[in-house]
């Protein structure tokens, strides 16, 4: 039983190094739509009482993959192993772009995994790669939950995301906006958070002049183009958020060249040539990136709520949080606000056992504060099940409170990463490198992105 580790992470406890991988033994087993209930049954795929899928008794392998440099699965799979001890973990991690690239191959392979960390869906649907959940939702309920919470994890028949049958679930909901270092942003004039895009565009402008870095952001291949973050901030603010959706769902017709996005690509351009951003953000990797801002490098940074528990161990007291603002004062704010989505492969060995976990992630009260301490996210499920407090210093009450005004404001978006399984790797990130190098311009980045998508999209 093995953790093969692709990557480093720390903190984590009974990992044993062997041979430039991780190897781990690990123990869970479940049964029951309620976390708490004994093993009934001596079937590794048996249901409960209840009629729910379960784990059984039996000795039962999961095969997952995670993405690298988040501990957040780690932990919940160890909290698992603490309540349930017949199920073992083979768990390997990767980074996001790898996994968009490699996720068919795996889910198409001899052994497929149980659970897998999802970068896209639509091409892994249309191929037959993941398990449809729709029995799933029924047997625990699932349909029973806010419909806003499986929309995106939803594939029509014709392709498009948003509705139709289920194939993924999230471990939570995340929500991204701008992080901030308290003591350097007071050092600039910033007693709150800024109304509108002009009044961060000030702030930046002070922070330059301070001589300190206005935006840390990571922009290497490994890890991706960081700068979609702000960037699709700014398309937030310069327009309506449903378009952005459509294009990201693939709806008919959809395209990311639209004037208002132009606008909000040339405000990034911008910034880039105002040098708000690290000269080598084309050479910094995600972890890289973050250990320097809570390291006190830049004043800013763009990112989202899974980040709480690091900055709040680093930089405990001295960080804050904010929804990236509109162009008008009062207007609607927007983010990306997204579940961290895990499928099942539609020939994995054990799908009960693994749609089971899906299942107590959202509503195991041990699991939900884990997702608040670790994750810094709604867990999301049942809507009698109240979200955990956090700590009374954590910035996760902030990001909490955030996420509140944008389900108000009906201003989630999903990520533009994820429109296609390879869009983020052979779209955004390459063109995000050349604007950030003076080698692209705002309409050049949209058209080269928009063709991509639509040569994607013709694959299919």
């Amino acid at each position: 039983m093995k953790r093969r580790h692709w990557g480093s992470r720390s903190g984590t406890r009974g990992r044993v190094i062997v041979a430039g991988t991780v190897a781990i033994a690990t123990a869970v087993a479940a049964s029951g739509v309620n976390a708490s209930a004994p093993p009934d049954s001596a079937s590794g795929s048996a249901a409960t009482d209840a009629g729910a899928p379960s784990c059984g008794t039996e000795p039962v392998e999961l095969r997952a993959y995670f993405e690298t440099g988040f501990d957040l699965p780690f932990e919940l799979a160890d909290e698992f192993t603490a309540q349930y001890p017949n199920v073992t973990w083979d768990i390997s991690q990767d980074q996001f772009t790898n996994l968009m690239n490699a996720t068919p191959r795996l889910l198409a392979g001899d052994n497929p995994p149980d659970l897998i960390r999802l970068p896209s869906m639509v091409s892994l649907v249309r191929d037959d790669l993941l398990l449809n959940l729709d029995d799933y939702a029924s047997a625990f309920g699932w349909d029973e939950w806010p419909a806003a919470q499986l929309a995106q994890n939803r594939v029509a028949e014709d392709g498009t995301r948003g509705s139709g049958s289920l194939y993924a679930m999230g471990l939570n909901y995340s929500l991204t906006g701008v992080f901030y270092n308290k003591e350097k942003a007071a050092a600039i004039g910033m007693t709150e958070p800024p109304a509108t895009v002009a009044e961060f565009d000030e702030l930046l402008a002070a922070a330059s002049e301070a001589g300190e870095l206005p935006i840390m952001v990571w922009n290497a291949t490994a890890s991706g183009g960081g700068l979609a973050f702000p960037l699709q901030q700014l398309m937030a603010a310069y327009g309506p958020p449903e378009p952005i959706n459509d294009w990201i769902f693939q709806k008919p017709s959809a395209t990311i060249d639209t004037p208002s996005n132009l606008e909000a690509a040339e405000h990034l351009q911008g910034w880039v040539e105002s040098g708000y951003f690290p000269e080598d953000a084309n050479a910094l990797q995600y972890t890289d990136a973050n250990a320097r801002f809570r390291g006190g490098e830049g004043v800013f940074i763009f990112n989202g709520d899974w980040e709480n528990a690091s900055y709040d161990g680093e930089m405990a007291g001295n960080v804050g949080f904010f929804l990236f603002p509109p162009l008008e004062e009062g207007a609607p704010v927007a983010a990306m606000s997204a579940p961290l989505t895990y499928g099942i492969g539609a020939g994995a060995e054990n799908q009960d056992c693994a749609a089971f976990f899906l299942n107590w992630v959202a509503t195991n009260e041990a699991a939900r504060q884990i997702n608040v301490d670790v994750g810094g996210s709604n867990p999301g499920g049942p809507t009698d099940l109240e979200v955990p407090a956090a700590g009374a210093a954590s910035v996760t009450n902030e990001t909490l409170a955030a996420g509140q005004r944008v389900a108000e404001a009906n201003g989630a978006m999903d990520f533009i990463a994820n429109a296609t399984g390879a869009i983020f790797a052979q779209g955004w990130t390459p063109a995000l490198q050349e604007l950030i190098g003076g080698r692209q311009d705002a309409a050049g980045l949209l058209e080269t992105v928009q063709a991509e998508y639509e040569r994607e999209l013709a694959e299919l």
